[in-house]
């Protein structure tokens, strides 16, 4: 390969490395605001994802009904035994979006509002002989490294973040839960039971041994899909296990992802100097269940507001505020999520537990409370003492484990 060159002497505000949902939305917030921004992204890249947000994403981000693909009504939940309890959605609607398409209008929309786009592979980050940053890629279509000066970079580059594990202390030390799935035709609704308006969330150990399997309509095709963190664990053999339990051994393959997914947020997201991490490169993935876009997008637009501020001020503690904002938000959250994950997925048993306490009313009301809008509900004492004196008897043994057939 011909040795890198400089693309452009000018120096851009922010360059975002990574085009999902946290670098997408870092780039239009700071065009919008009137900042430089080159997006670079590598084009073809669609993250293995069930594609669920929720009505706060929706509003919060501008997100128009023409993206949804479907609007998930109710969740059921299968335990180990193969017993189920379905959990009607309280206060609204889960929509559904196919990654392939939402991240394209996400990167569509932040080149409308001024983000200049290019499509290629990061490979280094570097600094000039003044020390301003600079960003080495690959482009798409071949030739010459090229290199871009920036004021700041969001690295926004997914679980494995390149930008992360050369600019940000520890930035290479993530723990993973690894996911795949396959994006399939749906069955006509009723079909083997299929149904276009439920998320089917599968706890059983067989299918994930440390996590869950799932099978969410997308409209015209559904997303089957399957995690864990497990060395030497098939996932490939996990779906097609799942889908011929399911009825849908012979549906039609559209395509198939797979990528990993962080486990817990990085202890650090700066550099202390011109380097932000945003999204999964951040580790904001919520444990337990794996959501993802929210979390993501929340923190390219904290990312962006960050960056704003150290722009206008130079000062790079703008930077660290970032991560202090977002986990006295959503840290009690992550953190809770991270304990159920510990505790509830290590065994069948256990998990046919978790299933059976899915089937009670306060459980099912503040979790959607939470889920749908994005924060721990309003105190409500007594049905949080009452989930514990359920969970307490689970755990002794003093309650019965499987949930009632739904």
């Amino acid at each position: 390969m011909s040795p890198a060159y400089l693309e452009t002497p000018h120096i851009f505000d922010a360059v975002i490395v990574g085009g999902g949902p946290a670098g997408a939305t870092a780039a239009h917030d700071l065009a919008s605001a009137g900042r430089s921004v080159l997006l670079l992204d590598k084009s073809g890249r669609i993250k293995p994802c069930g594609g669920a947000i929720p009505p706060r994403l929706i509003e919060d981000f501008d997100i128009p009904a023409s993206l949804l693909v479907a609007r998930a009504s109710h969740a059921r939940m299968i335990a180990p035994s193969g017993r189920s309890v379905d959990m009607a959605v309280q206060g609204g609607t889960v929509g559904m979006v196919d990654r392939e398409h939402f991240d394209e209008w996400l990167r569509e929309r932040a080149a409308q509002a001024g983000a200049q786009r290019r499509d290629g592979f990061f490979t280094r980050f570097l600094r000039d002989e003044d020390g301003v940053a600079v960003v080495e890629y690959e482009p798409k279509e071949g030739g010459a490294a090229l290199r871009v000066r920036a004021r700041c970079v969001i690295g926004a580059d997914g679980a494995r973040s390149r930008v992360a594990a050369q600019a940000i202390p520890g930035g290479g030390e993530t723990r993973c839960v690894f996911a795949y799935h396959e994006i399939i035709r749906s069955p006509q609704p009723g079909e083997n039971g299929f149904d276009p308006d439920r998320c089917e969330i599968y706890y059983q150990g067989h299918l994930s041994p440390d996590f869950y399997a799932w099978i969410f309509p997308h409209g015209d095709t559904a997303s089957v899909g399957v995690g864990s963190a497990r060395k030497g664990f098939s996932l490939r053999d996990a779906i097609r296990t799942l889908r011929k339990e399911t009825g849908l051994e012979g549906a039609q393959l559209i395509r198939k992802e797979g990528a990993p997914i962080p486990l817990k947020p990085l202890k650090r997201w700066d550099n202390g100097r011109d380097v932000i991490l945003a999204g999964d490169a951040a580790g904001c993935v919520a444990p337990a269940s794996g959501e993802g876009i929210y979390y993501a997008m929340l923190g390219g637009r904290e990312a962006a507001s960050s960056v704003k501020e150290f722009l206008e001020t130079n000062n790079a503690r703008a930077l660290a505020g970032t991560r202090k904002r977002y986990m006295k938000a959503h840290g009690r959250v992550f953190m809770i999520l991270g304990i159920m994950q510990h505790f509830w997925y290590r065994s069948d048993k256990r998990r046919e537990g978790f299933v059976a306490m899915c089937n009670d009313r306060d459980v099912q009301r503040l979790t959607w409370d939470a889920y749908l809008n994005k924060r721990l509900s309003k105190p409500d004492h007594m049905a949080h003492l009452r989930i514990f004196l359920k969970d307490t008897a689970h755990l002794l043994g003093l309650s019965p484990s499987r949930p009632r057939e739904s």
